[in-house]
């Protein structure tokens, strides 16, 4: 499985049967926008979606009407995009998993909030937030486990009881998600069993911290290898 880092939460998940974006932020983002926009979308099967904020459903519409890609979300999220002109769309909700060639994706709590708002000033609530969890068919593929935005919460050991993720994609940027020692506190209390851990939605605004180092630093002493990339760095992961 290649995992490739777009800036703030978007990655883009290459394994054998499927290429899938997460929380496609990219051309409005201070730090995707410098990437080649249509590179990084090329092949593009589907895009996942942990909650409905702008800097995470991002370039979502454009890129599933320009590729046909299937957008996998919450119910609420999906009924939005559907207004807006998505075609394919496959909603779940906390709890359920929805299956595609190749991979599974299961909805996971997440701590945080999930709306938009739109030009005449009103807030339209898009469900509740998320984490994914990836199970892929790929022998050699781990499963990887995208928090979304969120804070530690105890519940997170049933989540690890549940699916045990070898690689998680972890937020550390605080002040809308937990910070960097927080998230390396989640990592280590209830995902011991992590091989890997790649930090994001950190760097891209000024309201969050610019670095990752409080989430390295706090992690110095875990069993799990931090992976920190460069915008548009990609990484190559396997099983075990």
């Amino acid at each position: 499985m290649n995992i490739t880092w777009l800036g703030h939460s978007a990655f883009r998940v290459e394994t054998s049967q499927a290429t899938i974006l997460i929380d496609p932020f990219i051309s409005q983002s201070p730090t995707g926008s410098a990437l080649d926009f249509a590179e990084v979308t090329k092949g593009i099967t589907h895009i996942a979606l942990t909650h409905g904020h702008g800097d995470h459903v991002g370039d979502t519409i454009r890129i599933a009407k320009e590729t046909g890609a299937t957008v996998i979300a919450n119910a609420d999220l999906c009924d939005w995009l559907a207004h807006r002109g998505v075609e394919k769309v496959d909603p779940g909700n906390t709890g359920g998993t929805v299956f595609h060639n190749g991979f599974s994706v299961t909805f996971v709590n997440a701590l945080h909030s999930s709306a938009t708002v739109t030009e005449d000033g009103v807030s339209h609530s898009l469900g509740n937030p998320n984490g994914l969890m990836f199970h892929f068919d790929d022998e050699d593929a781990p499963t990887l486990y995208h928090m979304g935005d969120t804070d530690i919460f105890s519940d997170m050991a049933l989540i690890n009881e549940l699916h045990q993720p070898e690689v998680a994609l972890v937020p550390v940027g605080d002040r809308f998600t937990m910070g960097g020692a927080i998230a390396a506190l989640a990592c280590q209390r209830y995902f011991p069993t992590l091989k890997t851990a790649i930090p994001c939605h950190f760097g891209t605004f000024g309201l969050l911290d610019a670095t990752a180092d409080d989430f390295v630093y706090g992690m110095e002493k875990s069993g799990t290898k931090v992976e920190v990339l460069d915008v548009g760095g990609s990484l190559t992961v396997s099983r075990g």
